[in-house]
């Protein structure tokens, strides 16, 4: 049996549905799981060249992309599930070279991938793909999991909970960066991180993630059943709740208080466990059983739409929090 799996994701949609399958499978099999995100190296490109010369500033802004908060929401899946996981990001113009390279050197036993393949027949569809060399070169077995067909068919209501899950992972994900800032002592602590830390949090899940939460689906429920109603009130006391926590929150760093805040974020961060843990385990499956199509396609719908950039300078969420997490992993 398979203890320790590795699992490369892509900046594409099928990385949420690898994420899922592969936490099933190690969860079953009580194995553990390192994530991996091969990013481009900008700098073996003409223009990231130059841009590294002129300022390497921006170039480390413009090189981290996304991918730090792609392989740190699989991460918070699998430990919600209670799988033991790392995240890992590297830089490569070889990605099949570098995911054989992370596998044998974090120890894996088994390299688990999404095919990408569109033609029919297996060996048709890994033709000329990363995964072909990957099974060519690995060493080790390989996992070739067809996501891509299951991905294309998704319901309604399977884009819907899958985008609730996200927003979750990318909240949980900048919460145990901000865990992990305030338990270094407070001398080596970074202000301006934890102020941009508090600012994600106040313009995604506090302004839209929790409104969206409360008009789509928590009304949706309302309308087609009431026996969750006590729950759902419950639920939404608990985002006003963690409004006032987050505002002591900023109260706190502002004033320069490290011990004080240290232990507001430890009690925000539990709040915020215990509430996607309710909503994940009672809320959605109680809406997968009372709501109707057309309630699931207005859910995905909104929510779907949390992934267009909305920030001043152009860019997204998921940049400013992959921003913060790479800055959180300073030495």
């Amino acid at each position: 049996m398979y203890q320790h799996l590795l699992v490369p994701l892509d900046a594409s949609p099928l990385a949420a549905v690898l994420t899922e399958r592969a936490v099933g499978y190690a969860k079953a099999t009580a194995a553990r799981i390192s994530f991996l995100h091969v990013r481009g190296d900008l700098s073996s490109q003409g223009d990231g060249a130059l841009l590294h010369a002129l300022s390497p500033a921006l170039f480390d802004q413009a090189a981290s992309g996304n991918a730090r908060i792609l392989v740190a929401r699989a991460e918070a899946a699998a430990r919600a599930a209670g799988v033991p996981a790392e995240a890992l990001v590297v830089t490569s113009s070889r990605p099949a070279e570098a995911i054989v390279q992370a596998a044998h050197a974090q120890g894996a036993d088994l390299i688990a991938l999404a095919s990408h393949g569109r033609r029919k027949g297996l060996k048709a569809a890994l033709i000329g793909s990363v995964t072909r060399q990957v099974l060519e070169t690995a060493g080790l077995p390989v996992l070739v999991m067809a996501v891509e067909t299951h991905l294309t068919e998704r319901s309604d209501e399977q884009r819907a909970l899958a985008v609730l899950r996200e927003e979750h992972r990318s909240l949980a994900a900048v919460l145990n960066a901000l865990l992990a800032e305030v338990q270094r002592p407070a001398a080596a602590q970074d202000p301006a991180l934890l102020s941009a830390m508090l600012f994600y949090i106040e313009q995604f899940p506090e302004r839209l993630h929790h409104p969206k939460e409360e008009s789509q689906l928590f009304a949706r429920l309302r309308q087609r059943t009431p026996a969750f109603d006590g729950l759902l009130a419950e639920l939404q006391a608990q985002h006003a709740q963690g409004t006032a926590t987050f505002t002591a929150l900023q109260g706190r760093l502002k004033a320069g208080d490290a011990a004080g805040f240290a232990a507001q974020v430890q009690a925000f961060a539990q709040q915020q466990w215990r509430h996607m843990d309710h909503e994940e385990k009672v809320v959605l499956p109680a809406a997968s059983e009372h709501l109707l199509p057309a309630d699931w396609r207005a859910i995905a719908d909104a929510f779907e739409a949390n992934a267009d950039p909305r920030l001043g300078d152009g860019g997204s969420f998921d940049r400013l929090a992959s921003r913060l997490l790479d800055l959180a992993r300073r030495g």
